[in-house]
C-alpha cells in the first residue's frame, strides 16, 4: 500500500471544519429523515450491551433499554465509520503500530499488559458510568450539545476537561 504524504492539520481549521460538519449533518437529517439527529456515540455503546443482554437473556425487562430502543441505527454506523476511518487513515498514512503497552504507560508502570489491560477496563467503566451519567459522551456534549449552547454541555465539557487534567496529573506525573 502506498503511503501518503503526512501532513499536519491547524487545530483551528480542524475545528471550523468540524463544526460545519456538524452543522451539515444536523441539517441533513433534519431534512432527509424529518428529525434532527445530533453527533454522539455513547448511547451506540449501550444499544450494543442491550442487543447482547436480549441475545442471551430474552425474558429479561430492563427500562433503560425500553427507553433507548435498542436498534442498530445511523449512530452505529456513525462509529462503524469512525473506527474504519481511523484504521484506513493509520495504514495510509504508514504509523499503524500494534501496541499492547504504550511507552507513556511503560514508563511510569512498567511492561505489564495485564495491569495495563485491567486498568484500561476499569476506566472505561468509569468512562461510560460518566457519559451515560452526563446523558452523553464528550462528543455529543463536545460538538452537538455546544453548539447548542446547551447549559448542561457547558457544564459537562467542563467537567470533562477538569477530570481529565486531575487524573492524568495524578496518574502521569513526571517523578522528581
Amino acid at each position: 500500500m502506498k503511503k501518503i504524504k503526512e501532513f499536519t492539520l491547524n487545530p483551528y481549521v480542524g475545528g471550523v471544519l468540524v463544526g460545519l460538519l456538524a452543522i451539515l449533518s444536523t441539517y441533513l437529517s433534519t431534512l432527509l429523515i424529518g428529525d434532527t439527529k445530533f453527533f454522539g456515540t455513547s448511547t451506540t455503546f449501550a444499544k450494543i450491551a442491550g442487543i447482547f443482554e436480549k441475545m442471551m437473556f430474552s425474558n429479561l425487562s430492563n427500562e433503560y433499554f425500553d427507553k433507548i430502543k435498542l436498534n442498530l441505527d445511523w449512530q452505529f454506523f456513525f462509529v462503524i465509520g469512525i473506527f474504519l476511518g481511523s484504521l484506513v487513515t493509520s495504514f495510509l498514512s504508514g504509523s499503524f503500530k500494534l501496541e499492547l503497552v504504550p511507552p507513556i504507560f511503560m514508563e511510569r508502570f512498567g511492561n505489564n499488559f495485564i495491569l495495563r489491560a485491567i486498568l484500561a477496563f476499569v476506566g472505561g467503566i468509569f468512562v461510560a458510568f460518566g457519559a451515560r451519567l452526563a446523558d452523553g459522551c464528550p462528543s455529543g456534549h463536545g460538538l452537538s450539545g455546544m453548539m447548542q449552547l446547551a447549559l448542561s454541555s457547558l457544564f459537562a465539557v467542563s467537567v470533562f476537561f477538569i477530570s481529565a487534567i486531575i487524573f492524568a496529573n495524578l496518574i502521569y506525573r513526571i517523578r522528581r
